[in-house]
């Protein structure tokens, strides 16, 4: 065969491959909707990989396993990329989904194959013929930090998983001591906050007790009969010890108004379990009522447990074998877990409801025995839901929490639970200098995401079109309109923030008697006027504000 037949054969070939192409982009059309193929894909990615230089791809990140640099690379990355890829790096965002070639989901093997060196050239030249665009920025250590939070949304692999689970089903408790060599920082930082001080012994901590016992008119008692001290923010309570066992003492301290209190939960109209205890405090310990959600891995057989507080171990699993051998593998994280078990972490204790199944060996539990990070709450816990167009002990009429300790109940109503966001996208619960281990401030936190003219709305030009309230004025906090402080904290005027991130119409305040921020915060004003004053404003629906 001479090779002018060998070449009109190739041209023949090359012609009917691209007719074949065409005649693929004729039939479903030249869109961005239409989803990549798998070898188009495998080979975009390897001509990707293929074009950036050996050099850089060995480069190394002088920022990995700096905390610091982590949470600022978080803050770079909520203001640069979640636009496309989400805050959860899974590129399920209206841009996104709709991209062609799609978002890449960071958290997967694709991206996280990738050297450091290699996400570091692509966050600062970009891809071409892709959405991604070169970000390159003035310091190059912005974009190293980029990397260090990009690193954090791995997954852990099947493979990882099942031996977390076979590690964590055979490890041992060692306390939160044992993490401090390894963890200095976080650990320095998680001892001083609520969670690892939620109950105190006051023969270790002298400065435990707030008041003056000597003050105490209400139900007297000495120091010496304290066991525990509960609390320290809105009231506190003492815990006496008998046998094995704890009880709350009948009197409080309010810490807000500075005055004893007594203490006693209802024994109708309240809480459900008092339905299974006698009236008397002596005869309701804390065991089955409060000490699952104040400790790590308590025991409902010994009532013992191996750690008060809630320590490291109490999300992340027994650590003998982290501890022994220190390996990504077998430790948990609940950072690395999916959205619904990272938030089943907190709401496991951040919730009201009953066990599963009901009542265990006859006594009712007020905390989900048997769950432990990384399994499935709902096998062990039913959240308590109220009935619509009704107010409960528990609930407004529109389901929104009025009582205390229902974040959980709250957040899993919310649009952004459905998104896949998590407490921890908000919540540092190693600690920060903000309210509520809150990893910025409010506002800080919702702009993040919740810019104006962003896809995720406020869908106006300035903050200000969207609040009808000056920058920085209390009346244009994200915060103040959408979290109102509605949920009791057992003691008169304490309140903490709704979750539900729905805002509360004056409306609603005349047809179900729900507080509303309007007149919460304009409290000379009527719920008419706020009414009239919302349906005025043209950047919001009428039908949302002022039904």
């Amino acid at each position: 065969m001479n090779a002018r037949r060998v070449v009109g054969i190739g041209c023949v070939c090359v012609l009917a491959v691209c007719a074949l192409a065409a005649a693929v982009v004729y039939s479903r059309g030249f869109r961005a909707s239409s989803t990549p193929g798998t070898w188009e894909t495998a080979v975009a990615r390897y001509l990707r990989d293929f074009t950036i230089p050996r050099a850089e791809r060995r480069r190394t990140n002088p920022f990995a396993g700096d905390p610091n640099a982590l949470q600022q690379g978080r803050q770079a990355f909520l203001a640069r990329c979640a636009f496309c890829h989400g805050i959860d790096g899974r590129g399920a965002t209206p841009i996104g989904a709709n991209q062609y070639p799609r978002v890449p989901d960071l958290r997967l093997p694709a991206t996280q194959r990738l050297s450091d060196g290699d996400i570091h050239y692509i966050i600062e030249n970009g891809v071409q013929l892709t959405g991604m665009p070169a970000m390159h920025s003035q310091s190059s250590s912005e974009s190293w930090k980029l990397v260090a939070y990009i690193r954090n949304f791995r997954s852990a692999t099947p493979r990882e998983s099942a031996v977390q689970q076979q590690v964590s089903s055979s490890a041992r408790y060692v306390g939160s001591e044992s993490c401090r060599s390894c963890h200095t920082s976080i650990y320095d930082r998680w001892k001083n906050t609520p969670m690892a001080n939620v109950v105190r012994d006051p023969r270790t901590h002298p400065d435990a007790i707030i008041p003056d016992l000597r003050t105490n008119n209400v139900a007297p008692f000495t120091v010496d009969q304290v066991a525990f001290v509960y609390g320290s923010k809105w009231k506190q309570r003492y815990f006496t010890r008998v046998g094995d066992d704890y009880y709350p003492l009948p009197v409080q301290w309010d810490v807000g108004n500075k005055k004893w209190l007594k203490y006693h939960v209802p024994d109708t109209g309240a809480d459900w379990w008092t339905a299974f205890y006698p009236s008397d405090n002596m005869q309701r310990p804390t065991g089955p009522t409060c000490d699952g959600c104040h400790s790590v891995n308590y025991d409902i057989h010994t009532k013992q447990v191996a750690e008060w507080n809630v320590g490291c171990e109490r999300c992340h699993g027994p650590g003998s074998e982290h501890v022994a051998h220190p390996a990504r593998n077998n430790i948990l994280n609940p950072s690395e877990m999916d959205d619904v078990a990272s938030n089943d972490t907190c709401i496991q204790c951040h919730s009201q409801g009953h066990p599963g199944n009901g009542l265990i060996e006859g006594k009712a539990y007020d905390w989900p025995v048997g769950y432990h990070v990384g399994l499935r709450l709902a096998d062990f816990w039913k959240l308590d839901s109220g009935t619509l167009g009704q107010t409960d002990f528990l609930q407004f009429p529109d389901g929104t929490a009025h009582k205390n300790r229902m974040q959980g109940n709250d957040f899993v109503q919310s649009v952004m639970y459905r998104h896949g966001v998590t407490c921890a996208s908000c919540h540092d619960v190693h600690g920060t200098e903000n309210y509520a281990q809150l990893r910025e401030p409010g506002d800080k936190i919702c702009l993040d995401c919740h810019s104006p003219a962003s896809p995720n709305g406020p869908h106006t030009a300035t903050l200000e079109e969207h609040t009808h309230h000056k920058a920085g004025s209390q009346g244009s906090s994200c915060i103040a309109c959408h979290m109102p402080k509605i949920e009791s904290e057992g003691v008169p005027g304490s309140f903490v923030r709704s979750h539900t991130f729905r805002f509360i119409p004056p409306a609603m305040t005349d047809k179900y008697k729900i507080p509303n921020p309007c007149t919460s915060c304009h409290t000379d004003k009527s719920t008419a006027w706020a009414g009239n004053e919302l349906a005025s404003w043209k950047t919001a629906s009428p039908w949302r504000v002022a039904p």
